[in-house]
């Protein structure tokens, strides 16, 4: 069954073999995010794809990801997260060359080193800008484009770690409660515009981002998942019209029993 959001105009569906596929134009910020892909693979069925990342013409390998997951076209166009100057008139220029966008997926972004960013002004500094200021740059843009055109969805992607920052990677989480804040509000903004936004909090993720980190030692969270599980939750929070979604969704309570944690205990927890 459709919910009201999938029947509206701007989320014209059809199903074919099971799967809801969309009819519109599906942006990913981050063209080579492992997360960004996986999601973007699982919403393409009937859509023109945009891979929007540096060195466009090296997104062959995401491209066939893209037409093989049924997309009706996919093209590259070049985007530096950190050149905040050129987003609106690369977000312009892709409404005017492809048509209204139906979905915007922003995931890009850094982990960075903990420890250098600790005392290292300039790398704490370059992880705030990708990881939150870049973010605001891009979803500004992109909100000003949904609201004229009165829908479609951004699908920003949070963390756990900025519900409540620990001490061992409080560079990078404070950047994701910022995030998180700026995305909360941004979709309350956004209500009863005809336009959107999708929040997602995953956990530790396990992937091309975290492999150095667990190279170096460092294990996994607890209830860690992959980019697919995500990508999985987040595809099926969009088809049901959700605003937010856990991944996995134990954590939503446990963040909430976290919170109330005595400062004393939260600052030795290892991540």
């Amino acid at each position: 069954m459709r919910s009201d959001r999938d029947a509206t105009p701007s989320h014209a569906c059809r199903m074919r073999h099971g799967i809801l596929d969309g009819v519109g134009t599906l942006v990913l910020f981050g063209g080579r995010s492992e997360i960004g892909v996986a999601t973007a693979a699982r919403l393409a069925a009937g859509r023109h794809v945009v891979l929007a990342a540096r060195r466009p013409d090296d997104l062959a390998a995401e491209s066939t990801t893209m037409t093989a997951a049924g997309a009706a076209s996919v093209h590259r166009v070049a985007f530096d997260a950190d050149d905040v100057e050129s987003h609106p008139e690369l977000i312009a220029s892709i409404v005017r060359d492809h048509g209204p966008i139906d979905i915007a997926i922003v995931a890009f972004g850094i982990l960075g080193d903990a420890r250098r960013a600790e005392t290292d002004a300039t790398h704490a500094l370059q992880i705030a800008h990708t990881d939150y200021y870049a973010q605001i740059s891009v979803m500004t843009p992109l909100a000003v484009a949904l609201r004229a055109q009165r829908s479609g969805t951004i699908i920003a992607f949070s963390s756990v770690a900025g519900v409540r920052v620990r001490r061992a990677n409080y560079v990078y989480g404070s950047t994701k409660a910022g995030l998180d804040g700026f995305a909360s509000g941004l979709a309350d903004a956004l209500h009863g515009s005809g336009a959107s936004l999708l929040l997602a909090r995953p956990g530790f993720v396990i992937g091309e981002m975290t492999r150095e980190l667990m190279d170096s030692g460092v294990s996994p969270a607890p209830f860690a998942v992959t980019a697919d599980q995500v990508a999985d939750a987040v595809a099926k929070a969009y088809r049901k019209g959700r605003g937010e979604v856990w991944i996995p969704g134990v954590l939503r309570p446990m963040f909430f029993g976290m919170r109330l944690l005595p400062r004393a205990l939260w600052r030795r927890l290892p991540r």
